[in-house]
């Protein structure tokens, strides 16, 4: 039969429509035949007299509800694990030899949700609905993205993304040294231990605490006289191995830093 549009196509047509705000597919009933929207998606006309430039909803419909292979009107089949290894493949393909060393920052941010959304939930540090997807990047390429509800904690979920990233990564370049960075969210225990039994490094924000505060409590001293004595701010750093009360499993270096302005 003739296929007059690709798989490319439809994806970059759905993905632009909802970029623009039209998440409905009803809507492509009038946009298959706007030139603007022709132009973003890369098809200014058909290929067929009687055919518009983009695919109509029905066409859309099919590609979204292809989940079951056997289904004879639903031959379009998602690739999930080639989805979730692209972005690390693209920013591989970039590189013409390996690089000495990497650095993965994850994090997660909120996507404000203005309506009623399945799964949305109120964030108390973003002041509103939303989710709290989770990234991980490499510099300015994206690596990771995985949508999250925002009344689940990231950090202990951060590590199925670093493991499959860091496995794909490792069997293209085995002698990468790669650097795992975090805000303090992330500094669990099941992440920092498997990122140690992995031979991953790891650099994770540590939340205050009295106990911590009582550590360093002579070099806050010291620099909050020093800071006295010139008039001018000061700062002092200390390295210790440290394990929590009842959270890790083992003793960690930690790095702290006073600071009297």
């Amino acid at each position: 039969g003739f296929v007059e549009y690709r798989v490319e196509d439809l994806v970059r047509q759905r993905i632009m429509g909802l970029a623009l705000g039209y998440e409905d597919l009803n809507d492509h009933d009038a946009l298959r035949h706007d030139p603007v929207m022709g132009l973003v998606s890369g098809r200014l006309s058909g290929s067929r007299a009687n055919c518009a430039a983009l695919a109509g909803k029905s066409t859309l419909n099919r590609l979204e509800r292809s989940g079951q292979q056997a289904d004879r009107y639903c031959r379009i089949i998602a690739d999930h694990e080639a989805l979730a290894t692209l972005f690390v493949t693209l920013f591989m393909d970039q590189h013409e030899r390996a690089p000495a060393r990497i650095v993965l920052d994850v994090d997660a941010t909120d996507d404000r949700i203005h309506g009623h959304q399945e799964g949305r939930a109120f964030h108390g540090y973003y002041g509103h609905n939303c989710y709290l997807p989770l990234y991980v990047f490499c510099g300015d390429h994206l690596l990771s993205a995985t949508l999250r509800t925002a009344d689940r904690d990231p950090g202990k979920e951060a590590l199925a993304d670093i493991r499959r990233i860091v496995e794909q990564i490792r069997n293209r370049w085995p002698r990468v040294r790669i650097l795992v960075r975090g805000d303090s969210g992330f500094a669990r225990d099941s992440l920092m231990t498997w990122c140690e039994d992995n031979h991953v490094d790891f650099l994770f924000g540590l939340a205050g605490n009295t106990r911590l505060y009582d550590r360093i409590a002579s070099l806050s001293a010291e620099v909050r006289d020093e800071a006295a004595t010139t008039g001018k701010a000061a700062r002092g750093f200390a390295s210790f191995d440290w394990i929590t009360k009842d959270s890790w499993t083992r003793r960690r270096r930690v790095v702290a830093k006073a600071e009297w302005r």
